[in-house]
């Protein structure tokens, strides 16, 4: 199983542990379009660099606008939609 790190501020975290936010951004950048390529079945958030940490499958990786209430800046970025958490 191949599992996505991605540490979070204390917003973007509590907003996914609620069950608020679906989906997390990250920049078109090379750096980012390696790691996000190919399959990927599941994304572990943690809460900055702490031991605080929740799974969830990754349903979908696209490209896109994503919603600027959720932290999406005015550009395309990768959105990692987020499904059930495991």
């Amino acid at each position: 199983m191949k599992v996505l790190y991605l540490p979070l501020k204390k917003e973007w975290y509590e907003m996914i542990e609620r069950g608020v936010k679906r989906e997390e951004y990250r920049e078109m950048k090379a750096y980012w379009q390696k790691r996000l390529t190919g399959h990927i079945d599941a994304v572990r958030f943690s809460y900055g660099y702490t031991q605080r940490r929740m799974t969830f499958e990754c349903a979908s990786i696209t490209i896109g606008r994503g919603r600027p209430e959720w932290g999406a800046p005015e550009e395309d970025v990768f959105i990692i939609k987020i499904g059930n958490r495991l």
